[in-house]
């Protein structure tokens, strides 16, 4: 059942979760998904709100220009381990999307290098539109990811990103046909296990790629009934995947035939959309955000731990309160070493276009306690949907889909 908070704040709103589920397979996808998230920002009235400016200092490395070099970054950034990140564009580029390169530029400065501008044959049969596709590094160096659209049939591709001396060579692994059998339109990015099979979410489930004779062979391994947002997955250390669909969380367990066993481990009430991907802790315990929800109907992060008979129970860690905490979280969370959470939430702050926050870890029985470590303000980015990566020192980085100078979206950082 929801509150009344929630339900009066859904009149007259977009519904964001239609975001991706609601593209057709064609090169539009991003040019639609710009109109929505224009039409989100517009309908956010500016929360004008007496505070402490932040303890922390928020800084952009680099501001998309739209155009040749991307634009719309909404997923979150990989690491290479050397000082470089590695992240994808909704648009942009040749029209629908790019991979692209943030380096130091050696004078305290960033340089962003368009690894690959999507659709460059014609049908766009290398993929289009990498909707919150993060990349994944294999150990020879090579990036893998996800388009919404493209591909030979129009509804996507798994791609695979290979360095040829100083440029990057695109092969598409494979080409979604549609259809219930094997899926159409990825969204988010892909895990790999040890074997190098690769994992993903499309609109109707949860697929696995498998290296097959030079090739890969595809298979849906869970039909979600009620549909996928935009969560990823995360797989535990025994080869447990788990995941988030509209209104369940469920877990896939190897059979030991090859096959999976799932498991729906817990049900939301209805219309919270679960969007954050799943984060594991070291205990076993499911951490996650959901963009509506909480006493508020601001949105919250809550926490999934199995108890004494097996049964996943739920608790709400933080419901956000009023909008200059935060509202409309997205994308999921990251710890610290002393647990101690961080997320961003899609809107709200003091100017309406979103904040990075801080739950901090709390001592014995205690609750956890919310600290908006950064207001987006529209000129240092707007609407953060993509989940943050944490450095050995603490910084956050992270990307907004639009703000600022170009209207194109950031990259961040956050330091403490």
């Amino acid at each position: 059942m929801h509150s009344a908070g929630t339900d009066s704040r859904r009149k007259g709103r977009l519904n964001v979760s239609d975001v991706g589920a609601k593209f057709g397979p064609t090169k539009l996808a991003a040019a639609t998904t710009r109109v929505v998230f224009r039409l989100v920002v517009l309908s956010t009235l500016l929360l004008i709100a007496d505070r402490p400016a932040e303890a922390q200092t928020e800084i952009v490395l680099y501001s998309f220009a739209g155009g040749s070099h991307g634009s719309g970054p909404d997923s979150r950034l990989t690491s290479d381990g050397a000082g470089n990140f590695y992240g994808t564009t909704a648009s942009g580029g040749l029209g629908a999307g790019t991979v692209f390169r943030l380096s130091p530029n050696g004078y305290g400065g960033w340089k962003e290098t368009v690894l690959y501008s999507f659709c460059s044959a014609s049908n766009c049969v290398d993929g289009a539109n990498p909707m919150y596709s993060y990349l994944t590094f294999d150990g020879a160096g090579n990036l893998y990811g996800t388009t919404y659209a493209g591909g030979a049939y129009g509804v996507g591709v798994v791609f695979e990103l290979s360095p040829v001396g100083k440029s990057w060579k695109e092969t598409v692994l494979y080409s979604f046909p549609g259809g219930t059998a094997h899926g159409y339109s990825p969204v988010n990015g892909l895990i790999m296990d040890t074997s190098g099979h690769l994992y993903g979410t499309v609109l109707g489930g949860v697929f696995e790629l498998s290296p097959s004779g030079g090739g890969w062979t595809e298979r849906v391994i869970y039909a979600v009934s009620t549909g996928m947002g935009g969560a990823g997955l995360t797989m535990d250390a025994a080869g447990n995947i788990f995941g988030v669909g509209y209104s369940k969380v469920f877990e896939l367990s190897p059979n030991g035939n090859g096959g999976w066993n799932p498991t729906v481990i817990h049900t939301f009430n209805a219309g919270l959309l679960p969007e954050g991907t799943p984060v594991l802790d070291q205990a076993g315990n499911l951490y996650g955000t959901t963009f509506y929800g909480g006493a508020k109907g601001y949105g919250m992060v809550y926490k999934l731990s199995r108890g004494m008979t097996g049964k996943w129970i739920e608790k709400v860690l933080y419901p956000f309160q009023s909008g200059i905490d935060g509202s409309d979280p997205w994308a999921g969370i990251v710890f610290d070493p002393s647990g101690n959470i961080y997320g961003t939430t899609a809107r709200g702050g003091n100017s309406g276009a979103g904040t990075v926050f801080e739950l901090v870890a709390p001592v014995g029985t205690g609750s956890y306690k919310e600290k908006v470590l950064w207001s987006f303000n529209g000129t240092d980015g707007n609407q953060p949907l993509g989940s943050l990566i944490l450095d050995s020192a603490g910084n956050l980085y992270g990307t907004t889909y639009a703000g600022g100078s170009k209207y194109s979206g950031v990259v961040f950082e956050v330091r403490p």
